[in-house]
């Protein structure tokens, strides 16, 4: 590719961009979502989460592994759990690194098997 195609590919797809998010926003009030619509729509960060979180999760090495051999997975479920008792997304997220770093850890120093 030539760099007029290179820029004019970037310049393009910026402009799409713009245009594909700045839509509602340009509109304001003046379009109103149905509420079945608003209602469903709540549910999206959640969903797009779970599509990044999930695979990494339980894939190791491109081959689910849902075993108790799976520190990811251990750790995942234990963040969950700490997600239900104390509903504060920070320390979730912190718990569940130093989870999964200590039960990597273990691993590696062959304390718990892999």
């Amino acid at each position: 590719m030539s760099d007029l195609e290179i820029w004019s590919a970037i310049i393009l797809l910026t402009l799409a961009t713009f245009i594909a998010r700045s839509g509602f926003w340009l509109a304001g009030a003046r379009v109103r979502l149905p509420e079945t619509l608003q209602g469903a729509l709540r549910y999206a960060p959640a969903c797009a989460l779970a599509a990044i979180i999930f695979p990494d999760l339980i894939l190791v090495q491109g081959q689910p592994e849902l075993s108790l051999h799976n520190p990811r997975l251990l750790a995942g479920i234990v963040a969950a759990v700490f997600f239900q008792w104390r509903k504060n997304m920070l320390q979730t997220i912190l718990f569940g690194m130093l989870v999964f770093t200590v039960l990597r850890l273990l691993m590696q120093a062959g304390v718990l098997p892999h």
